[in-house]
């Protein structure tokens, strides 16, 4: 049956969230707005003021709600994951305040499938309590997020891997513990077939930062997201995680969720500009009015809020699917999982372009200015057509599987909806009923 409530002791812990979230963590946006921020474990702020609010939501059990059970999260299925989302969402320290901020949340799913017992203890365990952070590098300068131009390889040399080539955009490896490579383990066969995932500890010799780099507005030469380059770079043999050649596999069990949860965050950050514009148009007087008697002003006040609730409805969809996917363990429902996935993928940073836009225009110059958080939230609609694959690729994933189910028409010069081939088709399956009938048919 289709249901849209939510169990009562559930809406319970997101109202929790979320009065948290407004009163004590949005602050924090306020007052550390840099990026590298909520991710230094070293800082101050951590130790004294995070580190507390942390522990509240332990207390609550909402830690790392994203893992199982057995790791100490909550194993609450995706549509769960995805209401908590949206209310993380509204502050960039509120995923790292419940242990859910990438790369970390995917990359303890690696190892928590794919360690050994000893990395799980040195790294998985300091991970899940939050007091290390960690870096996924698979990106490359030469080709993006194009894995069939990857070069950076990784070759077998008795017990150790010897790693030599690059890695672009390799985010929080200045603060990083360790990194979580992906690498070309054998040239010889496809992309999909031939690339691993590896452990490599920071400060290993021959992993070096060629230079650190930010997003638009930050200084130049500073940013957490690193340009790597590995020279002769040993680890011992077991860094390997998996088997080899299983590098996508591995990374699917990162990559679906995390799309979803960044897809319902965003909901979020739109909610938020909502709320933004609807007190503009409440409170701003124009041309000796209040604004809101603008008639043009109301309409894209309304075109925002649908447009937020037809998002908000795609992405709990195909978190639903997932959920079921997940549940059934069939193909069908996985494949029909793909599909829901990638096309939330699409429409993620439209959306938040769309509405964010909305809301810095009504504020005129204080929407563009460095008063109002509405630029930065405006930017990261591009950002995320670019994060976890870019929008084409999946635009590309939703027509394939649509196609893929597709029927030809028998009649491939009109199509089976051609009207006069139709007109024939009815007249023949209802001319005895019909014979007897003054109807002229």
């Amino acid at each position: 049956m289709w249901d849209f409530s939510t169990d009562d002791a559930f809406q319970e812990k997101l109202d929790w969230t979320e009065t948290l979230v407004r009163e004590e963590i949005e602050p924090l946006d306020a007052l550390f707005p840099g990026t590298a921020e909520p991710y230094d474990r070293t800082s101050e702020v951590f130790r004294e003021v995070v580190r507390p609010l942390q522990q509240r939501v332990c207390e609550q059990g909402l830690w790392a709600a994203h893992l199982p059970p057995s790791l100490g999260g909550m194993g609450m299925g995706q549509v769960g994951l995805g209401l908590l989302n949206e209310i993380l969402g509204r502050s960039s320290w509120a995923p790292m305040v419940f242990g859910t901020q990438a790369p970390d949340s995917g990359n303890a799913e690696i190892l928590a499938h794919y360690a050994t017992e000893e990395q799980r203890e040195e790294y998985l365990e300091p991970l899940l309590d939050g007091r290390i952070v960690s870096t996924f590098a698979m990106t490359e300068p030469t080709g993006g997020a194009d894995p069939g131009s990857f070069t950076c390889r990784a070759v077998r040399d008795g017990d150790q891997w010897v790693i030599n080539g690059e890695k672009w955009f390799a985010s929080n490896y200045p603060l990083a513990t360790f990194v979580i490579a992906m690498v070309i383990t054998d040239p010889d066969v496809p992309v999909h077939k031939g690339a691993s995932m590896i452990l490599i500890p920071a400060e290993t010799p021959g992993m070096e930062m060629e230079r650190g780099t930010g997003l638009a507005g930050e200084p130049l030469g500073e940013g957490v997201h690193a340009y790597l380059r590995f020279t002769d770079c040993r680890v011992p043999a077991e860094n390997l995680l998996g088997e080899p050649g299983s590098g996508f596999l591995i990374a699917q069990t990162r990559l679906g969720g995390g799309r979803l949860h960044h897809a319902m965050r965003s909901v979020g950050q739109c909610r938020r500009a909502l709320e933004m514009m609807t007190e503009r148009i409440a409170s701003r007087r124009t041309h000796g009015g209040p604004l809101a008697d603008q008639q043009s002003v109301r309409h894209q006040l309304a075109d925002t809020w649908i447009q937020i609730e037809q998002f908000r409805l795609q992405v709990l969809h195909a978190a639903w699917h997932m959920d079921r996917a997940n549940s059934t363990g069939d193909r069908a429902d996985a494949r029909r999982a793909r599909l829901h996935v990638s096309g939330v993928k699409v429409a993620t940073p439209k959306v938040l372009v769309d509405v964010v836009y909305r809301a810095l225009h009504l504020h005129g110059a204080l929407g563009v200015s460095n008063e109002l958080p509405l630029v930065r939230m405006w930017q990261s609609g591009p950002a995320l057509g670019i994060a976890d694959g870019p929008t084409e690729a999946h635009q590309d994933v939703v027509a394939r599987l649509l196609l893929k189910e597709a029927t030809p028409a028998e009649d491939t010069l009109f199509g089976s909806a051609h009207l006069p081939g139709r007109l024939a088709a009815a007249r023949a399956q209802y001319a005895d009923r019909l014979k007897e009938t003054a109807v002229n048919w």
